[in-house]
């Protein structure tokens, strides 16, 4: 599977997908962590713990949204210039696309926590989309995830 940066691939492993990347002559492999919208708006609105919180990850591991998270954010752009910021801060991330499991993930879930946990559908895709990729979801809303089984929710700090 190939995400958004060219010359990165993607692989299935024991627990999620890692990305490798040849460098001199050597594969090095990182997880990818997927983050959740909310980060992105404070880290676009330069609070510091949101812009640290990225800095930190990036060291460790591959910066992955959901294109859903491309989308929210998207529709915050309020001209051509902010989506031209927006595009080229996004380059820094694997988007990983929509899929028909990562579609039927979102559907159970909203069956399962619409009317019990107020799940909305963004956040039904969002998690659907880590459940299926198998890799941690980073968010400050801990409370809109928590409720759904199987779930790896990443601190943030």
């Amino acid at each position: 599977m190939v995400f958004g940066r060219i010359g990165k691939t993607c692989k299935k492993v024991a627990h999620g997908f890692e990305i490798s990347d040849e460098v001199n002559g050597k594969v090095e492999m990182d997880q990818l962590i997927l983050f959740d919208t909310d980060i992105l708006i404070d880290a676009g609105r330069k609070v510091s713990e949101a812009v640290t919180c990225l800095q930190r990850t990036e060291q460790e591991a591959i910066l992955g949204i959901s294109v859903i998270t491309q989308m929210e954010l998207m529709v915050g752009c309020r001209n051509k210039k902010e989506l031209q910021v927006l595009e080229r801060f996004l380059h820094r991330f694997e988007i990983v696309s929509l899929n028909e499991d990562i579609a039927d993930t979102a559907l159970s879930l909203l069956r399962r926590y619409r009317l019990s946990h107020g799940l909305l559908i963004a956040d039904a895709l969002i998690a659907a989309t880590a459940l299926i990729v198998e890799v941690p979801l980073l968010t400050k809303n801990q409370k809109d995830y928590q409720f759904i089984d199987g779930l790896q929710l990443a601190t943030y700090s």
